[in-house]
């Protein structure tokens, strides 16, 4: 399996929580057009930009290694991969009971595109799972090594999952209305599980990895 497909159920662990429940918000706002398409905007630059940054360093780390200490290189970078989803792992467990969203999602209704490109600018890139899981990903395809690209398809699932709500408003128009709450109330309930399920099954495959399993 292409090494760019692996890492694809990382993008839900991503946008699970205040994520995705802000592009909720935002997608039933006064101005749902442009707020989701700023907010979108945001998302598309800061995950490019931390995933980038990961997997040049990494790829960096690679390249300087003498021949002979390359696979050394490559089980110390599978540990460090190793204790990030560890620690990622624990970060959405100790904060699974935080199913309210924050007081200042109730000013996204009347957000504008300015705050709604901030938001995506920030929650993705600032949020510890975020970070840790976007490098993770850069880490992941520059270990290979893969193409640089490799890491967009990636991108383009997170930007996909913060998309749908703003897509179930211009499918469903009115009716969208009803069902994004419900949407909402879910992923604040649940969302954490899916995220320990996926963060855990990555842990399995890089201990195999490191085990030569």
């Amino acid at each position: 399996m292409p090494s760019f497909l692996t890492v694809l159920p990382l993008a839900f662990v991503m946008v699970a929580g205040p994520q995705i429940i802000s592009a909720i918000f935002l997608a039933t706002s006064e101005k749902w057009g442009k707020n989701s398409a700023a907010f979108l905007a945001g998302v598309l630059i800061t995950v490019t930009f931390f995933v980038s940054v990961a997997y040049v360093l990494v790829l960096y780390i690679f390249d300087s290694a003498e021949a002979s200490n390359k696979a050394t290189t490559g089980n110390w970078v599978t540990i460090g991969i190793l204790i990030l989803l560890v620690v990622a792992g624990i970060h959405k467990f100790v904060t699974r009971k935080t199913s309210k969203p924050p007081k200042w999602m109730g000013k996204l209704e009347d957000a504008t595109p300015r705050m709604s490109f901030r938001l995506g600018l920030l929650l993705l890139g600032v949020f510890p799972t975020d970070i840790i899981t976007s490098i993770v990903v850069g880490a992941t395809l520059a270990r290979v090594p893969d193409p640089w690209w490799y890491c967009l398809p990636f991108v383009g699932l997170v930007v996909l999952f913060e998309a749908l709500p703003v897509l179930f408003v211009l499918i469903l128009g009115k009716r969208a209305a009803k069902i994004l709450p419900k949407v909402r109330d879910w992923m604040n309930a649940n969302s954490w599980i899916v995220s320990e399920v996926v963060i855990v099954f990555f842990i399995v495959m890089e201990t195999k990895s490191l085990l030569g399993g």
